[in-house]
């Protein structure tokens, strides 16, 4: 039990689990920030001392307040210009990984119901017990296993075989960013997988492609494209990263345009690229490597 003096600090012991939880569910760091503010005010007004496990209790509120904003965002997303992909989160090299998420397992679950998603994400990845979860989600434990058996089903399909170590992740992604910058077509057919997909989001803020881009001899003969127009204007390599999982970089582009670069990686050969330039969504990430705001805005 917490008396209400406890609040505040039983609150900032799962601020930074419950914010890793909604932006899961949400894949926007701004409204993930929103909920756990939502959170936090409800959980002020909440009488703390009849509450046995604050941390399942947070995340249940989290829950809710997710599934209320994902009925506004699917349908915002229905009208989005181009590719929609997750904010890129930006991982500090000394903070340890709190789960197994990548960019591209974003995407899958983009493709769950929103039950399937929450459900999936409590259990198989927040470890909150089943019978939590259907409570959460007012469900019986047995559809609540089937929920997450089958978002478990997609997510392991989609799943790398292995995970990239960092010295191997930053080699290909350097590499990958000289040959893409110089239109070198022999050093990329050698690192590109012949299926690789390229996904760029621009959110009609910025030029961006508005469908993926699929296959090595497509995306090959679009970087050299590019690099025959942008002669002498040579795109700047600002950090190398990890986002989300992958490794990946940020550049400033043609026009001192911000973008991320993610890549998927599979038996040493690049599977999917992800690319972000819409600037609502590199605010953050200006911020980290300590841009002016000309170039997150």
């Amino acid at each position: 039990m917490y008396p209400p003096d406890d609040a505040i600090a039983v609150f900032e012991e799962h601020r930074i689990q419950l914010k890793r939880l909604a932006y899961r569910m949400l894949g926007s760091l701004a409204e993930a920030d929103d909920v756990v503010q939502d959170a936090w005010i409800r959980w002020q007004r909440t009488d703390q001392s009849v509450v046995r496990n604050p941390g399942v209790f947070l995340k249940r509120i989290v829950t809710h307040l997710c599934l209320d904003v994902m009925k506004s965002a699917r349908a915002q997303r229905e009208i989005y210009v181009g590719n929609w992909l997750p904010e890129p989160l930006v991982e500090v090299e000394e903070e340890p990984k709190t789960d197994e998420l990548t960019l591209g397992l974003m995407l899958v679950l983009e493709r769950l119901s929103p039950l399937e998603r929450a459900a999936f994400l409590l259990h198989d990845v927040f470890s909150v017990s089943l019978n939590d979860v259907a409570e959460t989600l007012d469900r019986d434990p047995a559809a609540i296993r089937q929920l997450a058996v089958r978002a478990r089903k997609h997510v392991r399909a989609a799943k790398p075989r292995y995970s990239v170590e960092r010295d191997e992740g930053e080699k290909i992604t350097l590499a990958f960013f000289k040959a893409a910058t110089q239109g070198d077509i022999s050093t990329l057919s050698t690192m590109l997988a012949d299926n690789v997909v390229m996904h760029a989001d621009g959110g009609g803020k910025v030029h961006a492609w508005l469908n993926p881009i699929r296959g090595a001899d497509r995306i090959m003969r679009l970087f050299a494209g590019l690099f025959r127009k942008r002669y002498g204007e040579a795109e700047k390599l600002l950090s190398f990263l990890w986002i989300d999982g992958l490794p990946g970089f940020a550049s400033l582009e043609r026009g001192n345009v911000l973008q991320t670069t993610a890549l998927e990686i599979r038996d040493t050969k690049i599977t999917r690229i992800f690319i972000t330039r819409n600037p609502d969504k590199l605010q953050h990430v200006a911020r980290l490597l300590n841009m002016s705001d000309q170039h997150a805005q």
